[in-house]
C-alpha cells in the first residue's frame, strides 16, 4: 500500500479535501462491493498498524494530556479497536450473506426476496480529542467491514495524537482507501460540507447542530454520538464500597472526560451521608494524590479546566454544598490542568453543573425518596447516552430499564456496555443518532437493499392492465374470510 499525502489547510489548499474525496469516490465506483477477502485484508492492515505503532500512541497521549498512564492507553485506546477487529473478523462472512425474507408464494411463486447489505461509498469520520485513537479507528473497523472508503478529521485539540493518526494512516493505507485531514475550524467546516455518503461525528451537541445544518445541504445521512448527562441511580441495598468503586473507577478514567461515564448520581435521601463517606474513603485510599503524579490524565486544556472551575464556582455561589476531596494534597494545578475530585451535593436544576455535561472530575449527587421519583427526574431531562442502576432488586432493574430511554443501559456496572464489541453503541434524542459496534455498526454503514429475484409461478400478472378475469379472481379470493 502506498503512502498518502498529508492533507492540510495551508494557503488555500483546502481544495485537497475535495480532490481526495473525488479520488475515493472514483475508486469506489470501480469496486462497489469489495469481497470478504479484500475487507479482511484491510482490517488485518489496521490491526498490524496498531501493534506496530502502540509505543508512539502511548507517547502522543502523554503529550496531549500532560499525563496519560500507559496501561490506560493500552486498555482503552488500543485494545478496544483490536477487540472490534477480532469480533468483525469472526462474523463478517455471515453478515455479508443475503438476509432472506418471507414472501407470499401464492402471489410471487418461486421468487426469492432478500436484503443485500451494500457499501455506501465514501464515509467521513470526525473524531474527538478525548479518545482520539479509539474513536478514530474503532468506527473505521465498521466502515471498512461494510466495504466503504473513509476520510478522517481528527480533533485539533489533541494535536500530537492527530499528527500520529495522520502518520499511521499514511504509512498503512493508500489515500484512495483511507485518508486523514488535519486542521482547525476552517478546514473542519470545509470537510463536513462535502457530499459524503455518510458522516459520523463524535463530540458536543452545539457542533453537531452545525454539522447537521451543513450536511442537510447534501442530504448526507449522519451518525452522531453526543454524550449527555448520564444518570446513575443507586438503591438502598447497593450503597456500599463495591458500588462506589465501580462508579468512581469509571468516573476517574480519563479524569471524567468520558462520554459514557456517570454524570450525576441519584441516591436515597436516607443514604446520602453514607454514600459521601464511601466516596471520600475511596478517593483517600485509592487516589490520595488524584491531581498529582501519573494516575489520571490531565484536563485536555486550560479552557476546559476553566469551564469545570466555573461549574464549581457557580454551585458555590448558588449555595450548594461543594466538597473538594483531599484539596490540600491536590490543589488546582493549571500547569498540569488538574483539579481535585469534587462533589456537588444536592445541586438545583438552575446550576451549570446540572445543565451541561460535566466531562470532568465533578460528581453532582442528588437524593430521591422513591424509585418513581428518580425515574421521573431522569425522564424530565434530555435523553442521555447511558443510564446506570446499582441494585440487587431485579424488579426495580427491569422497571428502570423499561421506564427510561437512553442510548445504553447497565445494571451494577457503568460504562462497560460501550466496551462490548457485539453491542451497538450510540445515543438517542439529544445524545445522538445511529450507532457503531458489531452487526448494528456494519448495518449502519451499509445500505440494506431490498432485492426480488422473480421465479416461476405466482399471480403478479393480475396487476397488469387491462384488468380481467385473473384480477377479479385475485380480488375475490383476497376478500374471503380467513
Amino acid at each position: 500500500m502506498s503512502s498518502a499525502v498529508p492533507l492540510r489547510k495551508e494557503n488555500g489548499q483546502a481544495s485537497e479535501v475535495e480532490q481526495t474525496f473525488q479520488l475515493q469516490r472514483q475508486e469506489f465506483l470501480k469496486n462497489m462491493y469489495p469481497s470478504l477477502e479484500e475487507r479482511l485484508e484491510l482490517l488485518g492492515a489496521l490491526e498490524a498498524m496498531f501493534v506496530q505503532y502502540h509505543p508512539k500512541v502511548i507517547d502522543a497521549l502523554k503529550e496531549d494530556c500532560k499525563c496519560h498512564p500507559h496501561q490506560l492507553t493500552m486498555l482503552v485506546e488500543v485494545f478496544g479497536t483490536l477487540g472490534r477487529i477480532g469480533h468483525v473478523r469472526e462474523n463478517l462472512a455471515e453478515w455479508m450473506k443475503p438476509s432472506y425474507r418471507e414472501l407470499d408464494a401464492d402471489v410471487f411463486g418461486a421468487s426469492k426476496a432478500y436484503v443485500l447489505y451494500q457499501p455506501l461509498g465514501v464515509v467521513a469520520n470526525v473524531s474527538p480529542w478525548n479518545f482520539p485513537f479509539d474513536l478514530t479507528f474503532g468506527p473505521l473497523v465498521d466502515i471498512l467491514a461494510a466495504g466503504n472508503r473513509c476520510m478522517i478529521k481528527p480533533s485539533e485539540l489533541s494535536s500530537a495524537s492527530s499528527e500520529l493518526i495522520e502518520e499511521m494512516v499514511s504509512a498503512t493505507f493508500d489515500k484512495s482507501q483511507v485518508a486523514v485531514c488535519t486542521g482547525g475550524p476552517d478546514l473542519a467546516a470545509q470537510f463536513v460540507s462535502q457530499p459524503w455518503d455518510h458522516l459520523i461525528y463524535t463530540g458536543g451537541a452545539e457542533v453537531a447542530k452545525k454539522i447537521m445544518a451543513s450536511a442537510a445541504q447534501n442530504l448526507t445521512p449522519l451518525t452522531l454520538e453526543l454524550g449527555g448527562k448520564n444518570p446513575t441511580i443507586v438503591t438502598e441495598d447497593s450503597v456500599n464500597e463495591e458500588t462506589v468503586h465501580k462508579i468512581l473507577g469509571t468516573k476517574t478514567i480519563k479524569n471524567g472526560q468520558l462520554c459514557v461515564t456517570a454524570d450525576y448520581a441519584l441516591v436515597p435521601h436516607s443514604k446520602l451521608d453514607s454514600f459521601i463517606s464511601l466516596i471520600t474513603k475511596y478517593i483517600s485510599q485509592q487516589l490520595p494524590d488524584f491531581a498529582q503524579g501519573e494516575k489520571v490524565p490531565g484536563i485536555i486544556n486550560e479552557r476546559h479546566l476553566d469551564r469545570l472551575q466555573g461549574y464549581v464556582a457557580d454551585a458555590k455561589k448558588k449555595n450548594a454544598k461543594v466538597v473538594e476531596l483531599n484539596k490540600d494534597a491536590n490543589p488546582l494545578d493549571r500547569s498540569q490542568c488538574q483539579m481535585p475530585f469534587t462533589l456537588v451535593i444536592e445541586p438545583t436544576d438552575d446550576m451549570m453543573v446540572m445543565q451541561q455535561e460535566v466531562f470532568g472530575p465533578i460528581l453532582p449527587i442528588k437524593t430521591y425518596k422513591s424509585i418513581d421519583e428518580a425515574i421521573a427526574f431522569i425522564n424530565d431531562k434530555e435523553r442521555p447516552l447511558a443510564t446506570y442502576l446499582f441494585t440487587k432488586d431485579e424488579a426495580i432493574a427491569e422497571k428502570v430499564m423499561k421506564s427510561t430511554c437512553s442510548g445504553g443501559f447497565a445494571v451494577n456496572s457503568a460504562a462497560f456496555q460501550a466496551a462490548i464489541p457485539s453491542l451497538p453503541f450510540g445515543g438517542v434524542g439529544a445524545s445522538g443518532m445511529g450507532c457503531h459496534h458489531g452487526f448494528e455498526g456494519f448495518k449502519n454503514f451499509s445500505h440494506g437493499k431490498g432485492v426480488l429475484e422473480a421465479g416461476e409461478g405466482g399471480i403478479t400478472a393480475a396487476f397488469y392492465p387491462p384488468y380481467g378475469e385473473l384480477a377479479d379472481l385475485v380480488i375475490a379470493a383476497a376478500l374471503q374470510p380467513k
